[in-house]
């Protein structure tokens, strides 16, 4: 199993989840985030002064797979999330040790399926 974590564009979320769920992946965490890599933030102008930004507003999305979903899942994220121009993010991706579903106790990979 891995857990997937990705930092994208804000604009590129709605094309990622819809592309996600054409391979079939619905169980999803998006979260707003703040960040920076290479692009250092933005500069804003606040009545006549230069404001220095040194986040950006980004979004986060979670996934735990089973290890044969792997290809499918960051496939489905990078083609959908990727401008070609700086910013467009990352992806992490973790070992998974273990899963529980609450509701039923199932465990490990029938708990993400």
């Amino acid at each position: 199993m891995k857990y997937i974590i990705s930092i994208i564009q804000p604009d590129r979320l709605d094309d990622v989840l819809d592309e996600l769920t054409n391979v079939g992946v619905h169980l999803v965490t998006v979260t707003e985030v703040m960040g920076r890599g290479r692009q250092k933030g933005i500069s804003e102008v606040y009545r006549s002064h230069v404001e220095s930004g040194s986040l950006l507003h980004k979004i986060k999305i979670e996934i735990a797979v089973n290890d044969d979903y792997l290809p499918v899942v960051l496939e489905a994220i990078t083609s959908k999330a990727k401008t070609g121009h700086v910013g467009d993010g990352k992806i992490f991706i973790l070992d998974l040790e273990q899963t529980i579903r609450i509701r039923t106790g199932e465990e490990g990979p029938a708990a993400i399926g």
